[in-house]
């Protein structure tokens, strides 16, 4: 895996809600239950239009006005709903060559929403974790805790590393044209050694999203609210400011 060079975006907890803009726009509470971090305004009728011009936002990063927006299936256990202590959204350079910002307007969701069976861990995995000091940044982050094992399972944690951690990996790959795609993937792909494919050859930031469940241990129980343990998944909308996004990138990525 290429590793050229990476930036953090710290998110606190934002908001629950049955809505997805980008599977069932403007159709409020038809979707299964999502936990938001990011842009505090996202409901069923967000556009990136909408959520670059909300002045509000749970990341530490300076985004504003507007913001991404991202979320996830909300995790519940013993029918109660989880709330997360909050999100790193972790940009990194996968690919030799320089890579581009994203596109205004970009949207994209990574895992499957349906799986009842282990999903690649390439792309979506459980583990468990020490959640991040949220107060100050997060120095030294390499994407996963020595000791700890990524599974697609949702483990039951230890006293050492107690705090579940939900991880989705988004594809680094564009194709040039469409800022979304009918299943919502098709228009982004996975680099490989590297490279992406001729099919999908703009190169864009490799997103990967913790979110972190604090003092949480998982178990058998659990499950997450678009069914079962295995159905875990992550939506991005890019709503950053694209002035301070090419410059995160080129600053952080391209350097």
């Amino acid at each position: 895996m290429i590793d050229k060079g990476s930036f953090l975006v710290a998110c606190g907890f934002s908001h629950r809600n049955h809505d997805d803009p980008i599977v069932f726009p403007r159709q409020p509470g038809r979707a299964h239950d999502h936990t938001y971090f990011g842009n505090r305004s996202t409901n069923a009728f967000s556009t990136p239009a909408s959520l670059r011009k909300h002045r509000r936002t749970s990341c530490r990063r300076g985004h504003q006005p507007g913001g991404p927006a991202y979320w996830v299936p909300t995790l519940f256990v013993g029918g109660k709903a989880v709330k997360p202590i909050g999100l790193l959204a972790h940009y990194v350079r996968r690919t030799y060559a320089r890579v581009d910002p994203f596109p205004a307007g970009l949207k994209m969701i990574a895992g499957r929403m349906n799986a009842r069976s282990p999903q690649p861990r390439r792309v979506t995995s459980w583990s468990c974790a020490d959640s991040p000091n949220w107060l100050e940044p997060y120095l030294g982050f390499d994407g996963d805790d020595p000791g700890s094992k990524r599974g697609a399972r949702i483990p039951t944690c230890d006293t050492e590393h107690r705090d579940l951690r939900l991880r989705v990996d988004f594809p680094n790959c564009w194709d040039g044209s469409r800022l979304d795609s009918p299943n919502h993937k098709s228009h982004m792909a996975y680099s490989s050694k590297g490279v992406c494919p001729r099919s999908h050859s703009v190169e864009v930031p490799a997103l990967t999203l913790f979110v972190y469940y604090d003092g949480f241990s998982g178990g058998p129980s659990s499950e997450l609210s678009s069914g079962g343990q295995f159905s875990a998944h992550a939506d991005f909308v890019n709503a950053w400011n694209q002035e301070k996004l090419a410059t995160s990138v080129n600053g952080y990525l391209n350097h």
